[in-house]
């Protein structure tokens, strides 16, 4: 823009301040009322857009700069003005002299801010926050540079309302199957990374980041990775502020640990508390005692972010990430049409007819029934989250196309949900056709692109093709460690998968030494109690299991069940996993008294935390079983066999292999109670199922008919066992003869 361009024939641009990612601000004179002003000048729409939408984008900017317009706080920046000039959206809004936050910090050297300074600034924003909150309004991206520091001591916060503008436009980051303004990864809630609803703690939340940032000059989670950062924010309890920072006043630390509570219940009630509670500790009364740090909320297998995070960067703490995996392109969404590129070949198009853009509303819908689904998944319903996965990716596909990152998201989702349901050969396919898709539009080596191979590897070994699996984690490792290096989590995340697989590949020593260098790594990088370095310490006690040590299995089952108690709370679900666990090795050792005191101690507390038919609860039902029948007292071991198999029939499905597992169980007891004919009929339909779910050559579905051999062995019909043990062993080596040992 040249210097002296007139906007509207009254706001003339004399000097630009800054540039960001939603555009440009100006100083600027308003030549009617002769005062300087700051105009901020949004990136155009640009000429692709049809009419129909742009309107809708220039209602819903009207809407927003309405709305920031009319709050008027004397801590929240003053907006004047608001239009269109030639395509360009502006928006008029008192000039500020004064430095951020943000620079403050560089002034300072990183150095953090004075105390006195710090309580004060607290207090000013928290007065802010609670006008603006009362008014139904969140900001969504607060961080220190959106919060400025005037010459004359006022604190004021700026872009109120910027934040979902951008997102409804479509300037800013979108996060792809959320729907969420990205805001600033140091700065995110709990519930903004995970795609929840966001309301005025999240604010809060952010809140904390920033005074903790100012009080101890590093974020909470100061790590040089984004998806470490988001990661440290959704499960780790921040570190004290006075560890960095021992002259801290103890209840500034108290204000803000409790900020940073990862439960929005877990916060202060809202921004008027703090406010008062500031207020109070400035006057010498005792504040009230801190709220506390929820534990992070329960999740999926290995709980992912989503898939947004990958390759993310975060500015000069992420230097060195952004070096090695380019950010994902998210120039498509709400701004323009999205053009399959041809992987390799810059400016190639693929042969995809061109698609009108779908309606801003059509996309929000489906935006918010996405999340919808994953919300069903967190909360373990996942045949619902399937049924509502597969209805928005045929929508997406038909609106966006099938190679569309968001179709192929939702399909991604509809695998996984299709693997938490025991489907694996279903996941196997769909999650085949979201690689191959997203190998075509974004490339095979890709961050997402790898994602899709992964989860390809994981459903290969519930399907027991632990070989064709080991192979894929193999590459994926590989080309993981290309992009991001060696320690970056997503590669330790595969170097872990990996570790697990070989154990189901019988190599066991290789195993257990993947899994301890995995965990040494891990607690190098995320630290000793970090989530993900206790569930490779987890699976270090597995292998060591596996390999006949269960002194040792016990001692490291027993050594991350009290690490998680700690970190994560005692009803945690890792935490009562752990326990399961410990449980395990006990009966393994014989001390099977001791497994069934921790097992009925258990069903307890998963009744208590997730209720009596959640298939956590029922597998620690299980285990009680299995030492009732260890302990010899089969007639009740039978009784809680039955009451299980026919519970996990109702939840899990009649075919699902942990229901299969308790039917197994009940002809375990029909068999040591003599009764063999009924154990026969209940081990041949087993068999049947795992035949039909896991093929006849699975592991599983072999040790059936094994079963089946023994109890005709039982009942004197010698012939046709020992032909069925042929046919079984038959079948072993023909699975072998296809593989060789990796």
């Amino acid at each position: 823009m040249a210097d002296t361009r007139l906007i509207q024939g009254r706001y003339r641009l004399l000097d630009l301040i800054g540039r960001g990612g939603m555009g440009e601000v100006w100083r600027a004179r308003d030549e009617s009322l002769g005062r300087q002003v700051a105009v901020k000048c949004l990136k155009p729409l640009g000429p692709q857009q049809e009419a129909s939408f742009t309107t809708v984008l220039r209602e819903r900017f009207r809407r927003e700069a309405r709305v920031a317009a009319a709050l008027q706080h004397r801590g929240v920046t003053v907006v004047h003005d608001f239009g269109e000039h030639e395509g360009l959206l502006f928006l008029v809004m008192e000039l500020l002299e004064g430095r951020n936050l943000s620079q403050l910090l560089e002034d300072n050297k990183q150095h953090p801010l004075p105390v006195d300074r710090i309580v004060d600034i607290t207090e000013q924003v928290a007065h802010a926050l609670a006008y603006t909150h009362e008014q139904g309004i969140v900001h969504r991206d607060l961080k220190p540079a959106n919060i400025m520091r005037l010459t004359d001591g006022t604190v004021k916060i700026c872009d109120f309302g910027i934040a979902r503008l951008g997102h409804d436009i479509g300037f800013t980051s979108k996060l792809t199957g959320t729907g969420i303004a990205m805001g600033t990864p140091h700065y995110m809630s709990p519930e903004q990374i995970g795609g929840s609803q966001v309301d005025h703690r999240s604010d809060l939340y952010s809140l904390g980041c920033v005074l903790y940032e100012i009080a101890t000059g590093v974020p909470p989670f100061d790590m040089e990775d984004a998806w470490a950062v988001l990661v440290g924010h959704r499960d780790t309890p921040p570190q004290s502020p006075r560890s960095h920072r021992p002259e801290l006043p103890d209840f500034m630390e108290r204000i803000v640990l409790d900020l940073l509570a990862k439960s929005p219940d877990g916060r202060p009630g809202d921004a008027r508390e703090l406010a008062h509670r500031v207020a109070r500790a400035r006057s010498g009364a005792a504040a009230p005692a801190p709220a506390g740090i929820a534990p992070a909320p329960s999740g999926r297998r290995e709980q992912r972010l989503p898939s947004w995070t990958r390759g993310m960067t975060t500015g000069r703490k992420a230097g060195a990430a952004a070096a090695r995996t380019p950010p994902p392109d998210t120039s498509a969404g709400l701004t323009g049409e999205w053009i399959p590129r041809a992987p390799g070949r810059p400016g190639a198009v693929l042969s995809e007819p061109r698609r009108p853009t779908p309606s801003p509303e059509l996309l929000a819908v489906l935006t918010s029934r996405h999340s919808a689904g994953l919300s069903l998944g967190r909360l373990g319903r996942w045949e619902e989250a399937g049924e509502v996965h597969r209805a928005v990716a045929a929508e997406r596909e038909h609106a966006l196309g099938p190679d569309h990152p968001d179709t192929l998201a939702s399909r991604y989702e509809v695998g996984f949900t299709l693997s938490r349901t025991g489907r694996a050969a279903d996941a196997l396919r769909e999650y085949t056709k979201v690689a191959e898709g997203r190998a075509r539009t974004l490339g095979a080596e890709h961050a997402d692109s790898l994602a899709a191979r992964q989860e390809i590897a994981y459903v290969l070994g519930q399907l027991g093709r632990h070989f064709e699996a080991h192979q894929m984690y193999t590459n994926v490792l590989a080309s993981r460690e290309r992009a991001m290096g060696a320690d970056h989590p997503d590669t330790l995340r595969c170097r872990h998968n990996l570790a697990f697989n070989l154990s189901r590949l019988g190599r066991l020593e290789d195993s257990h030494r993947m899994a301890v260098d995995v965990a040494a790594a891990r607690a190098r990088v995320l630290g000793e109690t970090h989530p993900d370095t206790l569930v490779t310490r987890y699976e270090v006690a597995y292998a060591l299991g596996q390999l006949g040590r269960w002194n040792e299995a016990l001692q490291t089952y027993r050594e991350v069940a009290d690490a998680r108690a700690r970190s994560l709370g005692r009803d945690h679900p890792d935490t009562l996993a752990a326990r399961y666990e410990v449980g395990i090795s006990l009966g393994r050792l014989g001390r099977s008294a001791e497994a069934l005191t921790l097992y009925r101690e258990l069903v307890d507390d998963r009744s208590r935390v997730h209720g009596p038919g959640d298939p956590e609860t029922l597998r620690a039902r299980h285990g009680l079983g299995v030492n009732l029948g260890r302990l010899g007292r089969w007639e009740e071991a039978l009784d809680e066999a039955r009451n299980v198999a026919a519970i996990r029939g109702r939840v899990l499905g009649p075919e699902h292999p942990d229901t299969l597992v308790s039917r197994r169980e009940v002809a375990v007891g029909l068999g040591w109670l003599g009764r063999w004919s009924d154990a026969l009929a209940e081990y041949r339909q087993v068999a049947a199922s795992r035949d039909r779910v896991l093929g006849p050559e699975h592991p599983d579905a072999l040790a059936s008919r094994n079963d089946e051999a023994h109890c005709l062995e039982q009942l004197g019909r010698s012939a046709e066992a020992v032909d069925l043990y042929r046919r079984v062993a038959a079948l072993r080596r023909q699975r072998g003869s296809g593989t060789q040992a990796p």
